[in-house]
């Protein structure tokens, strides 16, 4: 996808695939609605099968190419998904070739990568083609050897006959496809498979590292413009005028104008997040020509005041009012510790909660506060645009093309069947490109220019231009007897713009009274999704509260949290306790035995345990810590987790040791604090994140092995990391923190 005379409309891929190539080819329709897309021309080199979309293709001389169909951010989809295709195929991986697929959601399900979804997702999908695809290849092996189908038998590519008769796959190929899709599958039992459960490398890990053109910022065509944009420099601002004849001077440059990403009324779908509506932008030859003559634009900015989106989405149409004011870290936190100490909206009660706080023996209470954090993915966000009258093509990285097609239709008035997009490898995620709004610059840019053009982020812009994670706060108590039981458990938690809180997550469930609150404040700073939303803040502050509640009723803080885990299956408490006590304890109990906790050998070390519960996973740490030089280090982790079926161990393992660094990083250092409505921090020299000799020297990986369908992976080894971290400084500084991140109170007290 390097060239843009190569890039066809979607619909007539599926076209080119039936004038073109050999053999078989399946599309993959989402939820098992495959079909077959009947004999494909058997005159054709097979090198035009590179183009397919949507489909299991495989080839006369027994190659194997499967799509991809989702977008690849370096969580392995684009390996991991294939292998579960393949292991019902029972294909031989030697064989197979992996792309990844333009968007088209009709042949190829939602696309979306986000939620830790990918896997779970398509894991009944993709088995089913395989599965099908299979049995059409006996079929057509037993219709060509006249024997019974139930006798026609594969192994890694092959079909076999009692009879002494073989044929490897792409013999069959043509003819397997003209059979009707079988009504009735059988796929693998997990004790079978032989693809799936083994480590299998990225299939673009060769790629990676001889530095192959993957990712967005790669992709050029002939003639391609750079755009960038000159936003204001504050929250609550926008453009007032601007003296565009010095940059319009400089080398290269085309053009400099304002453009507006939503006209007014725009009814925006719920990932339409916009940044800044009134964009000047300056467009030329080159990234550097661009650079440089936006330091001469001349740009008058003023309050943008309060104003309005419309947006529609599960909850309906509506108006939401967007306040003006230029913000500042220190004052929203002021407001944020008001709100605290207000009457909340009830998000769940057990019991009488505050009759068991009047009649308490011990009232226990921590606040915790986080602050916005940025998603600085490697790769700032860019998108490159061709936008015509009749048509729109858009390459680059993104997680959600299904989403941004409708708001691409309206916004140029185009339908859906005249847009193709298509997706590059992503050079990180993390939620942040779930908000296509960058697309739709590129697209309205594009139009305006006339012309094929990249726009580009820079660092500075991707930090100061972006979509946080929220700033939050919770408090929690619980009520103790005289006999140091817990009685009653109250978290109220609020933050800017949203709350944390997830109402029925453990220890709901657990205590027999139990309160849950949540409030918010309205605010112009825009956030997002960010890698497991609201837990990542949830996990940090319950898991710090309950180790210290433990402590104060004289438990194991593990055996403490087991014991509750007890409660929760044998005697729950309500009705929509969201979590398996039974997963919950099983991986608090693999991480123990693993990391030997409680047992001799790990003296040296400060530990600190957590678990937690998200996005259909369980994971569990313990961060032992030590004193480097004077400064708490992390030297080892221990994680467990459960997260059912792991198709590709090597790629699972690596997935949690990244969340690890990343918790551990954030935890100690992640912070985007504003002032006047100006982000503080525009680059890695003032917004620091976890250096590469402060990650661990170990990070052990162990999974709870058990044949449940996969669950998520990607985002629920993060959250935990918090709380553990949190634990295992107290146990090295000898007192609690409560304010992340840690470092700027740590400092105080070194």
């Amino acid at each position: 996808m390097n060239d843009d005379k190569n890039a066809l409309n979607r619909r007539s891929f599926l076209k080119a695939s039936l004038l073109s190539g050999g053999g078989m080819m399946l599309t993959v329709n989402f939820l098992s609605a495959f079909k077959s897309a009947g004999k494909v021309g058997a005159d054709q080199p097979a090198d035009q099968w590179t183009e397919l979309t949507g489909y299991i293709q495989i080839t006369p001389d027994n190659r194997i190419k499967l799509i991809c169909p989702n977008p690849e951010f370096g969580q392995n989809v684009m390996t991991s998904l294939p292998m579960i295709v393949a292991e019902e195929l029972d294909a031989d991986w030697k064989n197979v070739t992996v792309e990844m697929g333009p968007h088209d959601n009709v042949k190829l399900g939602p696309q979306f990568s986000g939620g830790s979804n990918s896997v779970r997702m398509y894991w009944k999908p993709l088995r089913e083609a395989g599965a099908a695809a299979r049995q059409m290849l006996r079929e057509a092996a037993a219709q060509a050897w006249n024997v019974p189908v139930g006798e026609v038998t594969t192994r890694a590519g092959m079909l076999a006959h009692s009879s002494g008769k073989t044929a490897p796959y792409g013999a069959m190929a043509a003819k397997a496809a003209t059979r009707p899709i079988p009504k009735e599958l059988t796929l693998k039992s997990p004790k079978d498979f032989t693809i799936v459960r083994q480590s299998k490398k990225n299939v673009e890990g060769q790629k990676l590292v001889t530095g192959k053109p993957l990712f967005g910022l790669d992709y050029r065509v002939e003639g391609m413009l750079i755009a960038m944009i000159h936003h204001p420099p504050a929250f609550g601002m926008k453009l007032k005028s601007f003296d565009s004849a010095e940059a319009l001077k400089m080398p290269g440059i085309k053009d400099v104008f304002s453009l507006k990403l939503y006209e007014e009324g725009f009814e925006q779908a719920g990932f339409d997040t916009r940044t800044f509506n009134d964009l000047l932008v300056i467009v030329g030859k080159t990234t550097w020509e661009v650079m440089n003559a936006r330091k001469k634009l001349v740009a008058h900015w003023e309050p943008a005041g309060e104003t309005r989106n419309v947006l529609s989405g599960r909850n309906g149409k509506r108006e939401v009012t967007v306040p003006g004011a230029l913000e500042s870290s220190e004052t929203q936190r002021q407001q944020m510790l008001e709100y605290a100490k207000k009457p909340a909206k009830e998000l769940r009660r057990d019991g009488d909660p505050e009759t068991a706080f009047k009649s308490a023996a011990q009232v226990i209470e921590r606040t915790y506060t986080a602050p916005f954090l940025a998603h600085n993915c490697m790769e700032p966000m860019n998108y490159f645009a061709h936008v015509t009258d009749e048509k729109a093509i858009l390459v680059g990285p993104l997680q959600s093309p299904g989403w941004i097609e409708p708001t691409i239709s309206k916004l140029l008035n185009l339908p859906p069947e005249k847009i193709e997009i298509h997706m590059t490898r992503m050079g990180g995620g993390f939620g942040r490109r779930a908000y296509n709004h960058y697309l739709s610059e590129a697209a309205l840019i594009s139009r305006k220019v006339k012309a094929p053009v990249k726009l580009i982020y820079t660092r500075e812009d991707d930090m100061t231009y972006g979509i946080y994670r929220p700033m939050y706060t919770a408090t929690y108590r619980a009520a103790l007897d005289a006999n140091k039981k817990l009685i009653a458990f109250h978290v109220k938690g609020g933050g800017i713009p949203e709350h944390p809180i997830h109402p029925n997550r453990f220890p709901a469930g657990a205590v027999d009274n139990y309160l849950s609150e949540g409030w918010q404040i309205a605010s112009n700073v825009t956030i997002g999704a960010f890698r497991a939303p609201g837990s990542n803040f949830n996990a940090a502050a319950e898991q710090s509260f309950l180790d210290e509640l433990a402590e104060a009723m004289g438990q194991d803080p593990i055996q403490f949290r087991l014991d509750l885990l007890k409660r929760a299956k044998e005697n729950p408490v309500g009705q929509n306790n969201d979590y398996d006590p039974d997963r919950y304890a099983g991986v608090l109990e693999l991480v123990r035995d693993k990391a030997g906790w409680g047992k001799s050998g790990s003296e040296k070390y400060s530990r600190g345990v957590a678990a937690y519960f998200c996005h259909n996973s369980y994971a569990a740490h313990i961060v032992d810590m030590v004193t480097r030089e004077g400064q708490p280090y992390v030297e080892r982790v221990f994680s467990a987790m459960d997260c059912g079926i792991v198709v590709n161990p090597d790629a699972a393992t690596n997935m949690v040791q990244g969340a690890v660094v990343d918790g551990i990083g954030n935890a100690f250092y992640g912070a985007l604090t504003h002032k006047d409505g100006a982000p503080q921090q525009t680059n890695f020299d003032n917004y620091r994140i976890i250096r590469h000799n402060e990650a661990p020297k170990k990070i052990e990986v162990h999974f709870v092995q058990n044949d449940k369908d996969p669950t998520g992976l990607g985002e629920p080894p993060f959250p935990p990391v918090f709380g553990a971290v949190a634990n295992a400084l107290y146990k090295n500084k000898g007192r609690r923190f409560y304010n992340q991140p840690f470092k700027p109170e740590l400092d105080k007290v070194i």
